[in-house]
């Protein structure tokens, strides 16, 4: 059978020879499936499942109670607990062969990490989780195992012929754990610690390849491009005729480049049918998996550089034709760069089309909590990715909503994660921009999880096969209750002719974006910030430090002072007059005692500014005072610490507020 095969393009070495064990499941099989984007492309043949193990919160046990539907106690819940050889150990996945180990995710690993293969009383692997799941251990190099963005994830597969348990001998941690299941009669070679060391050529070529997936050797070179020229309103088409699979898309903006043009890619809507059936129907930028806007990030099958290139590597085979279509519905005149390679690839009984919807909402409130749906396919095939933006107006983690999957018709979800970050392989609500060949965050805006955030991950190795239909949910879990999130969602799958997603093209209304503004921190009003006082006499190190929870996000904090030494401030008043003051600290165990004055007169009790954990206090009154207008001084010395704390004497203000006395 004459097919497309990228590893072989991709690779004149050692992964193509890889590509020709197909009798067999192996480590060596497997791995040689983590670079091949073609194989994607045609049914699974052996067949196989891919469920997932995970803390959830176990008291999650049914959507129609919403009590517990949206627990989030999600770390340390385990299978069960076994003793063995003197020592606990926490059973986190428990499965019967054959099969195969696709992924490993926690948020922070920890113990000693056992995997048990065939009944073995001895696991065959026994590392520090942490090392494991951060490339640290021999064989298994990054970036197929990392720590990006404070999640760790690793994508070495075990295979095993009968059976597979995975254990930690500590507690209290977030995981996942991917795998597949094969029919009985498959032939699968359980993995070896050998292997580690034979496989070290391939696991090295392949590590380089996933740490620069945007490079690719061919003998044709590069697609040449077309400039479609779209008025507003206007629509342009590429037809592709005969049998054929397309395997590259580079697209490009004039006069775009990274940063900007956020809303013509969005205002464009891109179509593409394969033998008649319209299987995509996406805004032009946002399926490239970056989107809103320019972000640059290279993963496998799709990327976006610097210059404002985006490409797609994801193989698309046709029976008969082929349509591209570009629709552009704003205002402006756009033209638009379109290359495309189209290589020869022979239709069989497991091809599959290519599919790509997008789903969008706006003014989304955060509660009730709900399950947001990605997706529900109908038909055979198998699910390989989704990206997700979300525009969010303040900086709280606006992600703990859990993915929920369903395969065939299942009542309760085969994978029921334990975070929405965690599902992207990263973790903690971390703003940090990553990218990797499987999963990426390219945008996010800040500070913290402020503005619009673009992530994606991509199911290669882990895809998720399905005979009749296929649902994904996310939950929505922001930690702030009364807000509005606009929020997209584009995801990819294959299926057999006839398969079907559930979204319409999205109109122009539903695709507009929403700007968001440029990031002002909530104040407090009437607040005269502590930071923008003038420093007219100190000792130690008085500064500006940013901290959540203040009026402006900032305090004024005052460190390496002693007990008795003073830092005197000065602060407007526009009238003079008689006035009530307020006055707002910070709290921490290292904060000392002070006492206050305001032009020489003492102001209240002393502040015992003691808390085992820091936090803006609450507002607290220190008397009434005849100020004039114009400067006026507010003086802090420092007299002692609570005996809790420690002798730090640190000192932190947040803001003074009049209140004028009628």
């Amino acid at each position: 059978m004459k097919r497309l095969l990228p590893i072989a393009v991709v690779f004149g070495g050692c992964l193509a020879v890889l590509a020709q064990e197909q009798r067999v499941i192996t480590t060596r099989s497997l791995l040689a499936e983590m670079v091949d984007l073609a194989t994607l492309a045609e049914y699974p043949d052996p067949p196989f499942t891919c469920r997932q193990f995970s803390s959830y919160d176990r008291a999650s046990t049914s959507p129609d109670d919403a009590a517990t539907w949206f627990a989030n106690g999600d770390a340390g819940k385990f299978l069960r607990v076994e003793e063995r050889g003197g020592r606990k150990e926490f059973v986190m996945m428990d499965a019967a062969g054959p099969g195969a180990i696709v992924r490993i995710w926690s948020a922070n690993p920890t113990g000693t990490l056992r995997i048990y293969l065939d009944q073995d009383e001895k696991p065959l692997v026994e590392a520090p989780m942490g090392d494991l799941l951060g490339g640290q251990v021999p064989g298994v190099p990054a970036p197929i195992a990392g720590f990006r963005s404070r999640g760790w994830n690793s994508y070495f597969p075990i295979p095993y012929a009968k059976h597979c348990k995975v254990t930690s001998d500590q507690e209290g941690f977030y995981y996942h754990v991917g795998y597949r299941t094969y029919p009985a009669a498959t032939a699968v070679r359980t993995f070896t610690p050998a292997e580690l060391e034979e496989l070290a050529p391939y696991t090295h070529e392949l590590a380089a390849k996933l740490s620069f997936p945007r490079e690719r050797k061919t003998a044709a070179g590069a697609p040449r491009p077309q400039t479609l020229a779209l008025e507003a309103g206007g629509k342009a088409a590429r037809r592709f005729d005969g049998r054929g699979a397309i395997v590259e898309m580079q697209c490009a903006l004039a006069g775009a480049s990274l940063g900007d043009a956020a809303a013509p890619w969005r205002n464009i809507l891109l179509t593409m049918s394969f033998d008649g059936e319209r299987t995509v129907a996406v805004p032009l930028g946002d399926f490239f998996g970056g989107g809103p806007g320019v972000n640059a990030y290279a993963s496998l099958p799709l990327g976006v550089t610097r210059d404002g290139v985006m490409w797609s590597r994801w193989v698309m085979p046709f029976q008969k034709e082929a349509v591209i279509e570009l629709e552009n519905r704003g205002p402006l005149p756009v033209s638009v760069s379109l290359a495309v390679e189209r290589q020869d690839y022979r239709w069989t009984d497991r091809s599959m089309h290519f599919h790509a919807q997008w789903k969008g909402e706006h003014e989304l409130p955060t509660r009730p909590m709900r399950d947001w749906n990605y997706l529900h396919a109908t038909g055979q095939g198998a699910f390989v990715g989704a990206a997700f933006s979300i525009a969010n107006p303040n900086k709280i983690w606006w992600g703990e909503g859990d993915e929920k999957i369903y395969v065939d018709g299942e009542t309760f979800p085969s994978f029921f994660g334990t975070g929405t970050e965690d599902y992207y392989g990263y973790a903690w609500g971390s703003p940090e921009r990553f990218t990797h060949a499987y999963h990426s965050q390219p945008r996010c805006d800040g500070p913290g999880n402020y503005g619009y955030t673009a992530i994606n991950r991509w199911h290669i190795l882990d895809r998720i096969p399905f005979q009749r239909d296929f649902r994904f949910d996310m939950e929505i879990w922001h930690w702030t209750e009364t807000i509005k999130v606009h929020i997209s969602a584009v995801t990819y799958w294959y299926a057999r002719p006839g398969g079907k997603g559930d979204a319409d093209a999205p109109t122009a209304e539903q695709a507009a974006l929403r700007p968001m503004p440029k990031y002002e921190p909530p104040r407090t009003p009437g607040a005269i910030e502590g930071e923008s006082m003038v420093i007219v006499e100190r000792t130690g190190n008085p500064q500006r430090q940013d901290l959540d929870g203040c009026s402006g996000e900032t305090q004024l904090w005052w460190r390496d002072g002693k007990p008795g030494e003073r830092l005197v401030l000065e602060f407007p008043v526009s009238e003079s007059g008689r006035y009530r003051v307020f006055v707002r600290c910070v709290k921490a165990r290292d904060y000392g005692i002070s006492q206050l004055y305001l032009n020489d007169q003492t102001a209240g009790e002393p502040l015992d500014l003691y808390s085992p954990t820091v936090a803006a206090g609450q507002e607290v009154a220190v008397g009434e005072f005849t100020l004039p207008a114009g400067s006026n001084r507010l003086t802090v010395e420092i007299v002692g610490a609570n005996e809790k704390g420690t002798k730090d004497y640190m000192f932190g203000l947040d803001y003074l507020r009049l209140e004028r006395v009628p």
